[in-house]
């Protein structure tokens, strides 16, 4: 029987309306910037929206390539740099592209073949000489969590020694009426977990985070990857259960395969979409799962929803929070008011961060939590 190695992650990129790296990004939120901005007339019926979309970007492909796709390429491109790894002919280098939409532009467009999500996520191999397994990831919002689960889950079952696990959505026409038809997106920048939130904003960006059972491929010091859990709590294709009972069961399930305590837990990224229900249902799960008193945040004020992002982006952020020694505050926190109290940051708090639980949870009742320890 194999014995499961240790697994680490590293090499994190993000790009965002706020930087094109993740330092720059963690730098722009310690300066308490936010990359929501207000669009006038940007709703189906005209209606001011509320958004984190970038407004420029740097090329790096040559050729007509869509936006997403060369997001994707770029974040790609500066994670493999903080390491040693070739891709090219190397058969156990897996790569994971998590998203909800994909080139949603394409389908817009009426192009059907470009918009399939395997269809982007071949091109980006190609793009990078990739030529192992690769796989796509689309479930809700846990999108990119759970894509990182899957990545730990590949090493530690012999089927890759590395997993580049990239992440990317851009905000469209087609994600924002379907939000709105939901009644779900905000009518100021979101806020989550506090008592005034009104609901989502919408964000585009793209992160990449390399894990691996090689700790020497990083250029800077990884952190060791525990690994993490799924589940579904099948109350409502788009309403979260009113009890917690699947995130409470992804937190749960996590802590036992790792066999972490609850008291060691320095840190929680929470999902934190600033509606009303969302909020409500994590601070019940993670009450339910003895963490009411655990600091947390939610990234959402910060870069918006960023969908099949999102989970990359905010685990990235963790990393970044680890390597400053500086949890983040939840920003656009005005007054607490959730269903459970929590403990959610509202100043900027340096001190270690040795253990975090980061979670997500999304339309269909999807869950996921992964833990991530600081052994530096």
């Amino acid at each position: 029987m194999r014995n499961t190695p240790e697994i680490y992650m590293g090499a994190e990129n993000i790009i965002s309306p706020l930087g094109p790296t993740a330092a720059a990004n963690f730098a722009a939120c310690l300066n308490n910037h936010t990359g929501i901005a207000e669009y006038p007339n940007g709703g189906l019926n005209g209606e001011t929206l509320f958004a984190s979309r970038i407004s420029q970007m740097s090329v790096a492909l040559k050729g007509k390539h869509s936006r997403i796709l060369q997001l994707l390429y770029a974040s790609v491109i500066e994670s493999v740099l903080q390491t040693n790894l070739t891709l090219q002919g190397n058969q156990r280098i897996a790569l994971i592209f998590s998203t909800t939409k994909g080139d949603i532009e394409a389908l817009e467009q009426g192009d059907n073949e470009t918009a399939h999500l395997g269809n982007l996520q071949q091109q980006l191999s190609d793009l990078i000489n990739h030529s192992g397994l690769a796989q796509v990831v689309s479930n809700a919002c846990i999108s990119g969590s759970a894509a990182l689960v899957l990545a730990h889950d590949l090493i530690s079952t012999n089927h890759a020694d590395h997993v580049i696990v990239t992440g990317a959505d851009v905000v469209s026409r087609f994600t924002t009426t379907g939000f709105q038809s939901l009644h779900a997106l905000g009518s100021s920048a979101c806020r989550p977990f506090c008592k005034t939130r009104s609901g989502v904003s919408l964000g585009e960006g793209a992160a990449t985070i390399i894990v691996s059972a090689d700790k020497r491929i990083y250029k800077t010091a990884p952190y060791l990857f525990l690994g993490g859990a799924t589940s579904n709590d099948a109350n409502h294709i788009s309403g979260p259960s009113r009890t917690g009972e699947g995130l409470y069961r992804a937190i749960q399930k996590t802590l036992h395969r790792a066999n972490v305590a609850v008291s060691i837990i320095d840190f929680i990224s929470a999902h934190g979409t600033g509606t009303l229900y969302n909020d409500d249902m994590e601070s019940i799960a993670f009450n339910r799962a003895g963490l009411a008193a655990t600091p947390l945040n939610s990234m959402k004020g910060y870069f918006g929803h960023t969908l099949g992002a999102a989970g990359v982006i905010e685990t990235a952020m963790c990393l970044q929070s680890m390597r400053n020694n500086t949890l983040l505050k939840n920003i656009g926190m005005v007054e607490p008011g959730t269903a459970q109290p929590v403990n959610v940051l509202t100043q900027h708090l340096q001190t270690p961060v040795n253990m975090v639980l980061k979670t997500a949870s999304g339309f269909g009742g999807c869950n996921a939590a992964l833990l991530i320890k600081n052994t530096n």
